[in-house]
């Protein structure tokens, strides 16, 4: 069962550090899907995370899957932005990630190849750890989520509401 409160503590046990800083409060006004911030999403990918782990029991590196999973997109740009260097976003926002999150803060392996291989299969390296395969599993099912529920969303409202 999906225990948010409990996965939050963990989450705030492990990485406090990250959710305080200048780069994660800045990631809560960068637009992610639909009306998803940056910061909504990476938290949501960190508990789906520790949810898929707890409920397939599978043995892994718990702060390394967390502060990994809330760092894959720490690009801290607005990729919506009509800009000549977010023309690859889905290719190269994971190495702008890692660079940023090296940059801010001490990471190790698995949070690296976390961060640098979430976007697999559209980045071709395949994620080398459990941890690194989970949060990309985990960040296809909240990116889902929250693409397909703006779209019904929109529809719902498009069609239900006449003024």
């Amino acid at each position: 069962m999906f225990n948010e409160k409990v996965y939050l503590l963990k989450v705030k046990k492990e990485a406090e550090d990250i959710l305080l800083s200048e780069g994660m409060q800045k990631e809560k006004y960068l637009r992610h899907h639909g009306d998803i911030t940056c910061y909504q999403h990476s938290l949501s990918v960190a508990l789906v995370s520790l949810y898929l782990a707890d409920k397939y029991k599978w043995r892994i590196n718990e702060k390394s899957l967390i502060r990994g999973a809330l760092l894959h997109d720490y690009y801290l740009y607005d990729w919506h932005v009509v800009d000549k260097s977010h023309r690859f976003h889905g290719f190269i926002h994971a190495c702008k990630a890692l660079k940023n999150a090296g940059r801010d803060f001490k990471l190790n392996d698995i949070e690296k190849d976390i961060i640098r291989k979430h976007m697999f299969p559209l980045n071709i390296t395949l994620p080398k750890y459990r941890e690194s395969w989970i949060v990309t599993l985990a960040d296809k099912i909240v990116a889902f989520k929250e693409v397909t529920g703006s779209i019904l969303a929109k529809l719902f409202w498009k069609n239900t509401i006449k003024i």
